[in-house]
């Protein structure tokens, strides 16, 4: 394969303005999302309602066809995290209520209004659906794991254990809503805790509970502000540290992965066609050097005998 230095230089600037392209197009359809993302369809979860019976991860697991929840789990005593087979996990917190009574909290993919996760990853295996959904596509994903290291409530995980491995959380049950169902957690929790409807609507409910109720709540909306604004929202009695809920900035975290993590997806778009064009420069070179060395004059033997 021929390429000659001017074609050398196409490829690459080539590559380079795919790369700038793609990050250009993402920024676009960042600053294009709703401001507060009021009209996606979002989850208010109320802490105080949560009884702490689980049903929600059931419900999940046989809606994603995963493995049902394990029976007679101190949930209380044992801390849980999401895996790649529980995409939400409740966990107990013993008199940690306003009253001394036991608090449960759910735990998930909180599906931010401008994903960290989908922001960082190079492939948009992750990607954020107009509805308000952050889902995952196995078939693009590469396994970088990027999205891991971005997410700011470290939610995706990773497949270790598999030969092709996927990375794995909640997909707000993307196929249910474009249905028209709720979600599987919510349609099952029997006390009322999870209430699906509009972000924008969920969050003046939310409010509303908590004015009315100055006594009874503690006063803020987690995810309101949290990571920029997710479409889930919590409220609860007593400050969301007492419910190991992670402290976050309150404001958008794409901003702040893409400097650190947007170097990686450019030079594995540029890094190919570069590769190509050297491979293709050493090959030249060998040929020329060939040829010179078929009209080389046999006799010649590069120094002189006297």
């Amino acid at each position: 394969m021929k390429l000659s230095r001017r074609g050398f230089l196409q490829v690459a600037g080539i590559a380079g303005t795919a790369a700038l392209a793609m990050k250009a197009s993402r920024a676009q359809a960042s600053s294009s999302l709703d401001e507060r993302g009021e009209g996606e369809c979002g989850m208010l979860v109320d802490t105080t309602l949560c009884a702490g019976c689980r049903a929600c991860e059931a419900a999940c697991a046989e809606s994603n066809g995963l493995p049902p929840p394990v029976p007679d789990v101190d949930i209380k005593s044992v801390r849980r995290d999401t895996a790649p087979e529980a995409f939400t996990v409740v966990n107990g917190f013993p008199g940690e209520g306003r009253d001394g009574a036991d608090r449960f909290a759910k735990r998930q993919c909180m599906h931010c209004i401008e994903p960290a996760c989908a922001s960082a990853c190079p492939v948009r295996a992750l990607d954020k659906q107009p509805g308000g959904p952050v889902i995952y596509r196995g078939e693009r994903c590469m396994g970088c794991r990027y999205c891991m290291v971005a997410c700011p409530f470290e939610i995706p995980k990773y497949q270790y254990d598999k030969l092709a491995p996927l990375v794995r959380k909640c997909t707000f049950c993307a196929k249910r809503q474009a249905e028209g169902k709720k979600p599987a957690c919510a349609e099952a929790c029997p006390t009322g805790a999870l209430m699906f409807g509009k972000r924008g609507s969920l969050l003046e409910m939310a409010k509303g509970r908590i004015y009315r109720n100055p006594d009874q709540y503690f006063h803020h909306v987690y995810g309101e502000h949290e990571a920029g604004g997710t479409d889930w929202l919590y409220i609860s009695d007593v400050p969301f540290k007492n419910l190991a809920f992670p402290v976050v900035r309150d404001e958008p975290y794409p901003d702040k992965v893409q400097g650190a993590l947007g170097a990686p997806p450019f030079v594995m778009t540029l890094w190919p066609p570069l590769l190509m064009g050297l491979y293709a420069f050493s090959k030249r070179r060998d040929g020329e050097g060939e040829k010179a060395a078929k009209h080389q004059d046999p006799h010649d033997t590069g120094s002189s005998h006297e």
